[in-house]
């Protein structure tokens, strides 16, 4: 035993040595030299100056809300749909700021069209790089969401169709049937969408959005069709009472993994992050109203445009090459 413990003690002394190192250099290193600071930003010199001139803000009453890419020098601005509603201005990075309006939405992609009121036309706009889907995994970088500087990280994962995933109210369906009247709610979720609404455990569901439901299968198809973000109503009967609650449906993944360490550290998530045809991964540290915006590879060039912030370590991007299929729809011709 003394020999195990005299061989042992050199090296926990030296861990722990090593630990009080680490500890007090980064508490010494000066916060521009840390993660993303100056000298990760002058490496990336010219793509880093093309990320931020071709990427806005996008602002509702003074709020950033998503960002988006310069896609025509018009004053096109290509974002995603779903988190830019009812955005008013678009801030440059040289800080002028544009009226916007929409001009066109793709659904199916989760992506709009919006145009800077301008005289000016020749905004400094995106250039793409398709080909940059086949090699991964690759250096890529976006503009932060200030747009005074940049974010970094790695595509890794092969390319890859997201399926729909559907909304979730977040609770556990017990007996069903005509002699109950509908469906017993065993278990609520704690802290998701029914919870939140005021749905409480042993509530019986009769109707949702107006349609009355007597089976589990019928308030799983009802509430599936959905999508998380979306709004139902739903009627239960509790202690001889009628109540009825509106549920903003949930994610699937986030509600039913509550307790995942990863999704509890992660932050706010993007409201749609399903359904796409096919998308790049990369871990870049972006907020969700950092989506929207464009990702380049080294050489400035335009892979992609981020469109899900999924969890703190992942966010989907659409390619480039599905991304210009859809502008042909999608920019105005004039």
């Amino acid at each position: 035993m003394k020999s195990l413990i005299s061989t042992l003690a050199p090296l926990f002394f030296s861990l722990f040595c090593k630990g009080e190192i680490e500890q007090n250099t980064s508490k010494s290193l000066e916060p521009q030299f840390r993660l993303n600071g100056k000298t990760t930003q002058h490496a990336f010199g010219k793509a880093a100056a093309i990320a931020n001139e071709s990427t806005v803000r996008l602002e509702r009453n003074g709020k950033v809300i998503a960002l988006g890419a310069i896609v025509d020098s018009r004053g096109y601005i290509l974002t995603k749909a779903s988190s830019c509603v009812g955005a008013r201005q678009a801030v440059a990075s040289d800080g002028q700021s544009y009226d916007i309006r929409i001009r066109k939405r793709e659904e199916k992609l989760d992506l709009a069209i919006y145009e800077m009121i301008s005289s000016n036309r020749t905004f400094p706009t995106v250039k793409w790089n398709e080909g940059q889907t086949k090699k991964f995994p690759a250096w890529v970088l976006a503009s932060s969401i200030d747009l005074s500087e940049i974010r970094v990280g790695v595509s890794s994962g092969t390319p890859r169709k997201i399926g729909r995933e559907g909304g979730v109210m977040g609770v556990l369906l017990g007996a069903d049937g005509k002699r109950n009247g509908g469906i017993r709610i065993a278990e609520v979720v704690p802290q998701a969408a029914a919870y939140k609404a005021g749905l409480q455990n042993n509530d019986v569901i009769v109707k949702i959005d107006g349609r009355k439901v007597v089976l589990r299968d019928q308030v799983i198809k009802l509430v599936s069709n959905k999508d998380p973000g979306d709004l139902i109503r739903v009627e239960v009967e509790r202690k001889s009472k009628t109540l009825t609650f509106g549920v903003t449906l949930g994610h699937r993944s986030v509600t039913f993994d509550l307790f995942n360490r990863n999704l509890q550290m992660s932050g706010p998530v993007s409201k749609r992050k399903d359904n796409f045809p096919q998308v790049l991964q990369h871990d870049l540290p972006l907020p969700k109203e950092g989506m929207g915006g464009p990702v380049f590879d080294l050489d400035g060039g335009c892979v992609g445009i981020n469109i899900a912030r999924i969890d703190r370590v992942t966010i989907y991007s659409l390619p480039g090459e599905l991304v210009n299929r859809a502008l042909i729809n999608l920019i105005p011709e004039e």
